[in-house]
């Protein structure tokens, strides 16, 4: 997604309580609830996609975080947003050739020795991108749940398989982490039809927001539609809501990146079930204040 987030969290939507306490998809399994998500972990307060950004997500109490993957020259699975390492590393200072400073053409030893939170402030000098697995690790210590988003692949042939591959591997493709703990997520239909195809016990979702006439056609191999939030009505929430996903549930409809509380609660009010957010201590707040003033 192109802004950035920091949380997750459960709001009771019938009864006006958020909390950023409930695990996991057991949250998102329950009707009447908005789950926050933490985009690129606690990306407000630490810098995005790092170890660092998801150890404070989980030191808030964030029980959601967002990610993105990509794939290193060498073949390794890392996480970082941008295609480019520029914004959020120095590679410029520590190789000044090599423009544009694709993650592709870099390998994971050269990604390695990038600084990717000094740019951010001046206490996270020294922090490192990390490696799928890494990532994964950390989740494991925290029993977050993972958003997972597979960053343009078209840029990297054959990353869905890698993904889930990588996945099994750390034993994220149980039941436990499947019901509770993990959606993968695309801007890209075919690279999640492949997702589908290859595991189809794994929920996805479809970062967009199709045509009303569509909406079938992506449920038959996804179970959330993920928009950006000014594309969202109410209408659109209902059209959703009304399709069974790949999975037989009824879809689910997130929205990113609700940073204010003026969106926060037009969002709530049209029915999302997931709101992806910066600052998910400003969204709990508001949540608190519908539920004081308006018995929301």
């Amino acid at each position: 997604m192109q802004h950035r987030t920091a949380v997750s969290t459960v709001v009771s939507a019938l009864c006006g309580v958020l909390t950023l306490a409930l695990p996991a998809q057991a949250a998102a399994g329950q009707a009447g609830h908005i789950v926050v998500f933490g985009h690129r972990g606690a990306s407000a307060y630490a810098p995005e996609n790092t170890l660092s950004s998801v150890q404070r997500a989980a030191d808030l109490g964030v029980h959601w975080v967002e990610n993105d993957v990509q794939r290193t020259r060498d073949g390794a699975l890392v996480v970082i947003h941008d295609t480019t390492l520029a914004r959020t590393t120095d590679v410029e200072k520590r190789f000044p050739n090599r423009a544009p400073w694709s993650v592709s053409s870099f390998t994971l030893a050269e990604i390695k020795t990038l600084d990717a939170g000094s740019w951010f402030a001046p206490r996270f000098r020294g922090e490192r991108i990390p490696t799928l697995q890494e990532y994964l690790d950390l989740l494991d210590d925290t029993g977050q749940g993972l958003l997972l988003e597979l960053k343009q692949p078209e840029l990297y042939p054959g990353i869905e398989r890698q993904t889930l591959d990588a996945l099994d591997r750390a034993d994220w493709l149980d039941l436990s982490h499947l019901s509770r703990r993990l959606v993968v997520q695309s801007f890209s239909a075919p690279a999640l039809r492949t997702t589908h195809r290859l595991r189809p016990d794994v929920r996805t979702g479809f970062l967009g927001n199709p045509p009303v006439s569509e909406l079938k056609q992506y449920a038959a191999f996804t179970d959330e539609i993920n928009a950006e939030q000014h594309t969202v009505t109410s209408a659109y929430v209902e059209a959703v809501h009304s399709l069974k996903g790949a999975h037989r549930k009824a879809m689910r409809i997130n929205t990113w990146t609700v940073d204010n509380a003026p969106a926060a609660t037009r969002v709530v009010r049209m029915g999302v079930d997931g709101i992806i957010t910066d600052r998910p201590d400003l969204i709990e707040q508001t949540a608190r204040q519908l539920r004081s003033s308006q018995g929301f």
